[in-house]
């Protein structure tokens, strides 16, 4: 080791909080760097396992081969195992389910029952050409009780369609008109089998497909030369070329059909059309990206620093005949010192970090991406040479321009030290009301932050970058959960229970059944008013001028939807908006509490749009209206029978559970169940609804559903929502779990700046105390020094989040319309944690020069 880097080493050893501050900083960037890389690699690779699970393990199909064409294709260099099938269906006569007739015949030879997701749940797998192992679906849902050991005779064939003619596969569903059926099955043999298993349900089977899965067997031993089979190939290697290789090999041994299994193959990366691959590496490129350019704000500035400090020394052995590269040489001796000692440890860092991540999200990952797999820590040569690439050129951007730097430095610079700071009075000067409003000590805080421009930017480039980060992630996240919310239609139930002819006794039933925690009865009927034109809202009116719709006396037809509620649930709503339910419950005059805000999809643009349903007051009366048996909402002016009137007793943005937003043009009027008797409604115009929230969606579904009842709708909206709220929680981990990590940086960098920067202002304040500065000043000075710093990087980080915000905001306008409206109480938990951080990181760095004494202070010199 020559003399400039041991002089290096011993700088490092000697400033050890400066270097640890650094090595922390580089080790969590590497730590982040490898765990976007390896969340890439995992993430394609859980794909890959879970379309392996759902649809077996193939890359190319060959259809329909003969034995020669076989034998070939297992010649073939670019074959690693074959495995064979084959389709049929049998009628099921016995079957209970009118639209599962058949029984879909699945068979396999040894390597495909291996490579194709098979679960026996009792029994075991077919082995030679006389077994089969059936699902359990058959017992389960066709109510064909089949037992093992038992023998049956069937005839396999193809089915057909009627009128077309053509082959039906097993994801087309029985083809019907009405009660008519539209496809038969040719049989083609007649085979004795015997039961010697049973499966569950396979996945690759559609949930309207009419077959019950039955796996058999093929002996590709006994294969007849005019028998023909699938042959499905794993190749050795996947690659791009696979694709013409096949299609050559089949030409040349007369195949006449190729297929690709496209969706395993495209986790590979060996397809042309890719947006999913193209997205997540785009989305690994930005995050890195950012993590870049944090690091590189924390790196570069902790080896500025460290070049200033070392400037003398530097100048030193220049007068001693150390050349220009000798220094730069220093600067990434340091580098590749530091890089040593970080890099390896920011990768462990990163692997144990994401670890440990997949084991927490794991938990809900199935019902987040609807996937039966898990995440696995997958670590490959690539990802690691990845993580070190990209660290090693951080680093070395990091220190490109100090190391210039400190090839410039001249001996007489260095030992008079006036290469930092080279200042004229223009350059400091403050505003004479700064020292009026705020005192001396306020005026001197901010010459000090004027003086050295490059460490005064560097820790507000650090405070902005956390701030842009937090708002613009929160921002997007909270922006996601409305979007969710303006889908779901405001479901906030679990269950739905509809029917045509159910009475109340029978409704009340359902409400009572084990889990229930809450349920609503509800009585809907539908019937229209005439809205004023200064009544509507502004979005409506711009629709009426451009589309030059037709008034009826100077108003718009609206549709009404009458809510009625029972009791118990009408008086837990208007407590919840702040009203009296007894005000509605008057017998003489029927009143109604008017949702005024509603969220509902545009058919035209497809954009979900939330605006007002109707601009109107309490006290206002609405005349409700309704055609007459026979008569047509199509004709010119249709002719519509008063019914009663409502009076407007509240108007509220809250709607109560089961009520969908109404779209524009309509409103939802909400009444206790009485009201609807009072209001003369038509009673064969009246559905019922039951509404249930659960503690086991699942369990309470399947009691409703073994009571049998024909007439009973049952709609579960659990699950939807439950995917729906895991994606966001699955979203949330990662993007908050970046930007942690991202301010972890960018509070190391604020810190180091810092810290540093009042070190090497000891002689200053040695000075400033000299001439009569008190405790109190002094601390009254830091105090002022902290608020501009966070008052800079609030006026440059506020604005400029604000921007990303409305971007990210006009973005998802192409599929959501609402108004913009800034998140306040994060812009205020960021200005109060920027002070919090630049506050206590000058008390820290203060708290260890305060005490120092006066004469030590002004000797100090920078070496």
């Amino acid at each position: 080791m020559n003399i400039i880097n041991k002089v290096t080493i011993r700088h490092l050893k000697e400033n050890k909080r400066r270097s640890l501050v650094t090595v922390i900083g580089v080790i969590i960037s590497v730590a982040m760097i490898t765990a976007v890389a390896t969340l890439g690699f995992s993430f394609l690779d859980l794909l890959i396992r879970q379309e392996i699970a759902q649809n077996g393990e193939w890359h190319v199909q060959y259809k329909d081969v003969s034995l020669n064409q076989l034998k070939e294709i297992e010649k073939d260099s670019d074959t690693k195992t074959v495995a064979l099938s084959s389709t049929g269906y049998a009628a099921l006569e016995e079957s209970h389910n009118e639209y599962k007739p058949y029984l879909f015949f699945k068979n396999y030879n040894k390597i495909g029952m291996e490579q194709f997701p098979i679960k026996v749940s009792a029994g075991r797998l077919p082995q030679n050409e006389h077994e089969i192992a059936i699902s359990e679906a058959i017992r389960s849902n066709a109510k064909v009780n089949y037992k093992i050991g038992d023998k049956l005779t069937v005839d396999i064939g193809e089915r057909f369609h009627k009128l077309e003619g053509t082959t039906l596969a097993q994801k087309d569903p029985l083809q019907r008109d009405g009660d008519k059926v539209l496809e038969e099955l040719k049989p083609t043999q007649t085979r004795e089998l015997t039961i010697v298993g049973t499966i569950t349900p396979p996945s690759w089977e559609p949930a309207w497909s009419p077959g019950y899965t039955v796996i058999g067997y093929v002996d590709e031993t006994s294969l007849s030369k005019n028998q023909s089979v699938d042959a499905n190939v794993v190749l050795t290697k996947v690659k791009g070329s696979l694709f013409d290789h096949a299609k050559t090999l089949a030409k040349k041994h007369g195949i006449k059909k190729v297929n690709f299994n496209s969706e395993l193959l495209r986790y590979y990366g060996v397809t042309n059309n890719d947006s999913l691959r193209m997205t997540l590496f785009s989305l690994s490129g930005i995050i890195m990206g950012v993590i870049i350019i944090g690091s590189v704000a924390l790196i570069y500035n902790a080896f500025g620093i460290s070049v200033s400090e070392r400037a003398r020394h530097l100048g030193m052995l220049s007068s001693v005949g150390a050349t220009k590269k000798q220094k730069r040489n220093s600067v990434f001796f340091e580098g590749a010192v530091i890089g040593a000692i970080s890099i390896p440890i920011g990768i462990l860092a990163g692997l144990v970090g994401i670890g440990v991540t997949f084991v927490f999200i794991n938990t809900f990952i199935h019902d987040a991406l609807n996937v039966s797999e898990k995440l696995e820590l997958v670590v490959t040569p690539a990802s690691i040479l990845i993580a070190c690439g990209i660290s090693i050129l951080t680093i070395f951007i990091s220190t490109y321009i100090p190391a210039q730097k400190a090839s410039k430095i001249s001996a007489i610079d260095a030992i008079r030290q006036t290469q930092d700071i080279k200042l004229s009075g223009k350059t400091v000067k403050t505003s004479k009301l700064v020292r009026k409003i705020f005192g001396l000590e306020a005026e001197i805080g901010l010459k000090n932050v004027k003086r050295n421009k490059k460490r005064y930017l560097a820790t507000v480039f650090s405070l902005v970058i956390s701030i842009v980060l937090f708002l613009s992630v929160s921002y997007f996240t909270d922006n996601l959960k409305k979007s969710l919310e303006m889908t779901q239609d405001e479901l906030k139930y679990d269950i739905q229970l509809s029917g045509s002819v159910l009475e109340k006794e029978e409704l009340a039933s359902f409400t009572k059944l084990d889990y229930v925690t809450k349920s609503t009865i509800m009585e809907v009927a539908q019937v229209e008013t005439l809205i004023k034109t200064e009544d509507l809202p502004a979005l409506l009116k711009k629709q009426i001028q451009e589309n030059d719709a037709a008034l009826e006396d100077g108003k718009y037809p609206y549709y009404v939807v009458l809510n009625g509620l029972d009791q118990e649930s009408f008086n837990e709503y208007a407590e919840s908006i702040g009203v009296s339910a007894g005000d509605f419950t008057r017998q003489d005059t029927p009143t109604a509490i008017v949702v005024d805000q509603i969220s509902y999809q545009d058919p035209a643009t497809g954009k979900y749009i939330e605006t007002n349903s109707i601009e109107s007051k309490v006290g206002s009366k609405i005349d409700l209206l309704a055609l007459p048996p026979g008569d047509s909402e199509e004709e010119e002016q249709p002719k519509r029978e008063f019914v009663s009137t409502v009076e407007i007793g509240a108007l509220t943005d809250q709607v109560p559970v089961g009520v969908h937003s109404a779209s524009l043009g309509g409103v939802n009027l909400v009444v206790p169940e009485t009201t609807i008797e009072q209001l003369g409604i038509d009673p064969k115009q009246v559905y019922s609804y039951v509404y249930l929230n659960s503690s086991d969606p699942m369990a309470t579904q399947a009691a409703i559903e073994d009571m049998n009842n024909t007439s009973i709708h049952v709609y579960n909206v659990y699950q939807r929502r439950q995917q729906d709220e895991q994606m966001i929680m699955l979203m949330s981990v990662f993007t908050y779990g970046f930007i942690t990590l991202i301010s972890f940086i960018s509070i190391a960098n604020i810190f180091n700046t810092i810290s540093t920067s009042i070190s090497l202002r000891k002689r200053e304040f040695a000075m400033l105390r000299s001439v009569g500065m008190t405790p109190k000043g002094f601390n009254k000075m830091i105090h002022y020094e902290s608020i501009f710093y966070g008052v800079k990087a609030l006026s440059y980080g506020l604005p400029l989040s604000v921007l990303i915000m409305f971007g990210i905001h006009r973005s998802l306008g192409n599929t959501f319309e609402y108004g913009f409206s800034l998140p306040w109480m994060n812009i205020l938990f960021v200005i109060v944690v920027i002070f919090l951080i630049v506050g206590s990181a000058m008390l820290y760095s203060i708290s260890k020069i305060r005490k120092e004494n006066i004469i030590d202070g002004l000797k100090q010199e920078n070496i």
